[in-house]
């Protein structure tokens, strides 16, 4: 998704960022990802850090020690932050092709249906390592396989630049998250979310940060008790609109309405303001 996309959930919310001030249409949503598990007042330090979401990993019960477990999601969201799951066991699982996608899917939908996370949104399923094309049919076949298996969830997939375009290509999945490592110095615009930097820390936890730019498919764990009332699509249609009456307005006091309004929907639909 191209950053001056009318669809961001950011569009009438400008703010610095490390290349400086930006337009409105530029701006995006900062989170983290990270192996170690969030405690509430690790989250909540993130969270007053500026970050809007943390993507963890959604694995089986022997991954004890990087494993996304309810009490942590409620903490992330009492923290004011959403949720991002990913899938990774081994770095290049997904050469395994339809076998491997299928095993996972079904024990990714397992850990989906033990925590709670709500149908609709989105699992990123984890290519970390330099993909190659010979590795292309089977990562498409395992992304294929791992859908099957998870009725009712989006599937998403983290690679390089190479692999999120080549699976947006191919149709493999609905979801894409890059990462800057083996790409090169490329970024797709097809990109949902962007992993920019390793290894740093926040709140003594170690983490990698990210940027995105709508169409994630985050939750959090007030969805199922109904607080939220919108869809995330519905709200990016919604905020399109709003968006060309924000730009056709001749007044400050009318553009000033078209944010209210704009963060309004973003409340409903659950999207950090």
């Amino acid at each position: 998704m191209n950053a001056y996309d009318l669809y961001q959930y950011d569009v009438f919310k400008p703010k610095p960022s490390e290349e400086g001030e930006k337009p409105p249409l530029a701006t995006t949503t900062s989170g983290i990802d990270c192996a170690t598990p969030l405690t509430a007042q690790t989250a909540k330090q993130i969270a007053a850090a500026g970050y809007k979401f943390a993507a963890r990993y959604l694995v089986p019960a022997n991954y004890t020690w990087k494993r996304l477990t309810r009490s942590e999601a409620e903490a992330i969201t009492a923290a004011g932050m959403q949720i991002v799951s990913v899938y990774e066991t081994s770095a290049d699982r997904p050469k395994g092709g339809a076998s491997a996608g299928k095993a996972d899917g079904a024990a990714a939908l397992k850990e989906a249906r033990t925590i709670a996370q709500p149908p609709g949104s989105a699992i990123y399923f984890a290519v970390d390592y330099d993909a190659q094309p010979s590795d292309y049919n089977a990562i498409e076949a395992y992304l294929k396989a791992a859908a099957a298996e998870l009725p009712g969830y989006g599937i998403g997939v983290y690679g390089s630049y190479a692999v999120i375009e080549e699976m947006h290509k191919r149709g493999a999945c609905k979801h894409f998250w890059q990462t800057y490592a083996w790409s090169r110095g490329n970024e797709s615009s097809n990109a949902n979310i962007y992993q920019y930097k390793n290894g740093t820390s926040v709140a003594g936890v170690s983490l990698d940060l990210n940027r995105s730019f709508g169409g994630e498919g985050w939750w959090n764990t007030n969805e199922e008790e109904g607080e939220i009332t919108m869809s995330k699509e519905d709200a990016e249609k919604i905020i399109k609109f709003l968006s060309a009456g924000w730009y056709a307005a001749v007044d400050q006091a009318s553009k000033d309405e078209f944010n209210r309004l704009a963060n309004e929907v973003r409340k409903a639909a659950g999207i950090p303001v």
